[in-house]
């Protein structure tokens, strides 16, 4: 008989996986970081650029600003009224590996023929950058089967 998976025992009742996600989880954000993450701040821009309908992305734009990832700058164009760009905060810019991370793997499997359409580089050499994972002790992972989840310090027992 099979033995069950241990994380059966641990609840994900706090689970900061699923919290991200109802955060990150809709498309239209992920969508919305990529923009303002490569300059695109003002939302006619935004817009124009990503094809993001005028609600949903008014609706994504509210969502990360109340979770504090992206703060409202105001900005005001000769002869306009006053209006705001969108800058990403401290915890917005602690999401650029994650993105990064997806982007590799869509550039793996997802990529055009002629390649990705984007890089990411270190602007201090030029190297192209990468997602990778890295132990607390220094130690690169290559092979993802070799970590493995275990209860962390808010682990609850499932009851």
């Amino acid at each position: 008989m099979p033995t069950a998976p241990p994380a059966l025992a641990w609840s994900t009742a706090n689970c900061t996986l699923g919290r991200s996600l109802a955060v990150l989880g809709e498309r239209w954000t992920l969508v919305v970081l990529r923009e303002v993450f490569n300059g695109v701040r003002r939302f006619d821009d935004i817009r124009r650029h990503s094809g993001i309908p005028r609600q949903v992305l008014s609706n994504r734009l509210a969502l990360l600003v109340d979770q504090e990832i992206l703060r409202r700058a105001p900005y005001r164009d000769d002869g306009a009224r006053e209006r705001h760009e969108y800058r990403l905060t401290p915890k917005g810019f602690d999401l650029y590996p994650v993105l990064v991370a997806i982007a590799d793997w869509g550039d793996r499997y997802l990529a055009d023929p002629g390649g990705p359409p984007v890089e990411f580089a270190h602007l201090d050499c030029g190297g192209v950058v990468r997602a990778e994972l890295v132990c607390e002790h220094g130690h690169r992972v290559g092979d993802p089967r070799t970590v493995a989840p275990r209860p962390g310090s808010g682990a609850l027992p499932v009851s």
